[in-house]
């Protein structure tokens, strides 16, 4: 077995390296894969560095994790505003142009995208207990990822979203949730993901079927379809209605995560 090639982003590493200088995973660790096929995401080791671009990424704890970067000059990377944990005085920091973003909301108030621009350092968690998922794109790659679930994304990536309709966690009803998408064109980029409890991966065959409470889901790659499915026959609520899942077919991958941390949307 060749232990430099990673087996969470497929990485080619230079020999004796003990972590993927791509996404941070530890090198020569056997997948941990359920009987129906789920991988968990890699335990990154605290303190560890990975790069990206001519930026240098540590992770820190565990329990809630903190992603720090020392930006290099000139690089830049993105991030809903509450991420941010701490920065040095002369990161710059701007604002990315979402347009729409006055109709999207979180906690009540508009929805931003904020930029900070090197050199310096900077750091971001979020506020609940869970796992750093780093994903290394490609360039020509898309992922789509839950609302609230992206940590930071380097400028090389692509940023939109979409709402989906009839989609919500099943103790809000069927009011819909967003998409986060992240594209890379010609330059690769990285995504940074903090999932709630433990994640797990799995890739779709083509044409597999899975339905997952929309709460659980996390991120998809862009060839997985993802559907919306009411079960009438299921009771969410005194009134009665329906329960709602997402239906997801192959093929590509899907991540989910063990627990949902609710926040507030429109």
């Amino acid at each position: 077995m060749d232990y430099s090639v990673c087996a969470w982003c497929k990485a080619n590493n230079q020999p004796g390296a003990t972590i993927c200088a791509l996404c941070g995973a530890p090198l020569g660790a056997a997948d941990v894969v359920s009987d129906s096929g789920w991988r968990e995401a890699p335990k990154l080791r605290d303190l560890e560095e990975f790069r990206f671009a001519n930026s240098v990424v540590q992770i820190e704890g565990s329990m809630v994790p903190v992603a720090e970067i020392n930006l290099a000059q000139g690089d830049l990377v993105y991030f809903e505003h509450h991420a941010m944990l701490w920065k040095d005085a002369n990161v710059r920091l701007g604002q990315l142009d979402t347009s729409r973003s006055g109709r999207r909301r979180v906690h009540g108030m508009p929805y931003f995208v904020t930029t900070a621009t090197g050199p310096g350092r900077i750091a971001f968690s979020r506020d609940a207990p869970g796992e750093l998922v780093v994903l290394p794109l490609h360039p020509g790659m898309e992922i789509d990822v839950r609302e609230h679930a992206f940590l930071v994304a380097s400028h090389q990536v692509a940023y939109s979203y979409v709402r989906i309709k009839g989609l919500a966690n099943v103790l809000h009803g069927g009011n819909g949730m967003y998409l986060d998408r992240f594209v890379t064109s010609g330059e690769p980029g990285v995504l940074m993901l903090h999932g709630n409890g433990d994640v797990m991966e799995r890739t779709l065959a083509q044409g597999e079927r899975i339905q997952v409470e929309p709460g659980g889901l996390l991120y998809k790659d862009s060839s997985v379809q993802m559907n919306a499915v009411k079960l009438d026959g299921v009771k969410t609520s005194m009134f009665g209605g329906g329960l709602y899942l997402a239906e997801l077919v192959g093929p590509g991958r899907v991540g989910i995560q063990s627990m949902y941390h609710h926040v507030g949307t429109e």
